[in-house]
């Protein structure tokens, strides 16, 4: 290690130690990139996201009770839901005329627990292959929630429950334009062969699992956008800067603490997300044509050779609402948030980081035909993000 690295490291023990942070000087150390030893990253994007307050001294109390919210949240929207419906054949007494698996009543608890099975299954299929070029995903977590791993409990799991699920029903896959397929029960059962993903003993759960319960219960507690597919690339680098934290007591609590650092993070581009919303002034359309206008004005020749053939959602749509998560390999994607989460206004810094990644393919997309250049956007060939957040300062700078 550098004695410059170690110097970064001290420059941020010493504003993180602070009773009050300083959220400009730690903006400031972020944007260069966040160090992971100490767990300085962890803590570090829990300010930048809004979830930690800037009084050092308030932390435990909020922890504790934004943690045992989340406890509750677990016990309403998964435990109870699962307790009822493994007590049917054991027990009858909450199957009644008023409420039963047949009741058309849309207020009915059964009614609520077959619509909420749709989008589980969207979310299953989505977690599950999570960043499938490395394994952390699927290895068990260190620290599993007892809460629903309890063996003396027999209610359903998330997991068991789409186990169920997709023995018995069609498999609905869900995008932006609604339902667009139906697969047939036939298909469902082979879902997910069993080779393809290793059976953790009893009492063990992955870290997709974790993922998927954060993923389920914002979609039960934000009906109006639900779960979209894609959610779970913003999601999944969150998780695995905290699940990885050296930090054991921060580690135990990393699902609670990743699901409101994301509901936060969605509260500032859930827009991007509602269908509804595309051609809105907040909408995704908007943003992806202040890539192109952007670019007009920082490289008025480029632009020109993009706008002949080339439309901005045919590969900003990604870049915009996955916060180019796809783009790049995980350290490479945690690095680039380091710089957006510490950017005061971070979603048009996005737009600067997608045009300063045009910017230095100009050459390459100045002589490339239609098919060559969307070659070139659909799978960007910089690795280097270093180069490509310089760029973007120095965009932001010439403003």
């Amino acid at each position: 290690m550098s004695s410059s690295y170690r110097n970064r490291i001290q420059e941020f023990k010493v504003v993180l130690s602070e009773e009050q942070i300083d959220l400009k000087v730690l903006r400031g150390l972020c944007f260069g990139g966040v160090p992971f030893e100490g767990g300085i990253r962890s803590l570090s994007w829990k300010i930048l996201l809004n979830y930690l307050p800037l009084d050092q001294t308030l932390w435990d109390s909020f922890l504790k009770k934004q943690r045992e919210l989340y406890t509750q949240f677990l016990k309403e929207m998964i435990i109870q839901p699962g307790i009822a419906k493994a007590n049917l054949g054991v027990s009858r007494e909450d199957v009644t005329m008023d409420d039963h698996p047949l009741n058309p009543n849309p207020e009915s608890r059964w009614n609520n627990y077959f619509k909420d099975n749709e989008v589980l299954l969207q979310i299953d299929k989505d977690v599950r292959r999570l960043y499938p070029d490395m394994a952390f995903f699927q290895r068990p977590t260190e620290f599993p929630c007892l809460l629903i791993l309890d063996p003396q409990n027999e209610y359903e799991t998330l997991r068991r429950r789409v186990e169920q699920t997709t023995l018995k029903a069609q498999t609905v896959d869900r995008n932006r334009s609604g339902v667009t397929n139906v697969s047939s029960p036939g298909r469902a059962l082979n879902l997910y062969p069993s080779n393809e993903y290793e059976v953790l003993p009893s009492g063990c759960e992955a870290h997709w699992e974790v993922v998927e319960r954060i993923l389920f219960i914002y979609a039960k507690l934000n009906p109006g956008i639900a779960y979209v597919q894609g959610m779970n690339e913003i999601v999944g680098p969150i998780y695995y800067t905290f699940a990885t934290d050296p930090n054991s007591q921060w580690k135990e609590h990393a699902e609670a603490d990743t699901f409101f650092c994301f509901t936060n993070l969605m509260s500032e581009n859930r827009d991007n997300f509602i269908k509804s919303l595309d051609h809105s002034q907040c909408g995704i359309t908007y943003k992806m044509e202040r890539v192109f206008s952007m670019l007009k004005e920082k490289d008025v020749e480029l632009y020109m050779k993009l706008e002949q053939n080339i439309k901005p959602q045919y590969f900003t749509f990604r870049w915009l609402t996955l916060l180019l998560s796809q783009e790049f390999l995980l350290p490479d994607v945690i690095r680039i948030w380091d710089s957006l989460f510490s950017d005061q206004d971070r979603f048009d810094f996005l737009i600067l980081v997608c045009c300063a990644m045009l910017i230095l393919i100009r050459d390459q997309l100045l002589v490339g035909d239609f098919t060559m250049n969307m070659r070139l956007l659909q799978d960007y060939p910089i690795s280097d993000v270093h180069t490509i957040l310089t760029k973007a300062k120095e965009l932001q700078d010439r403003l």
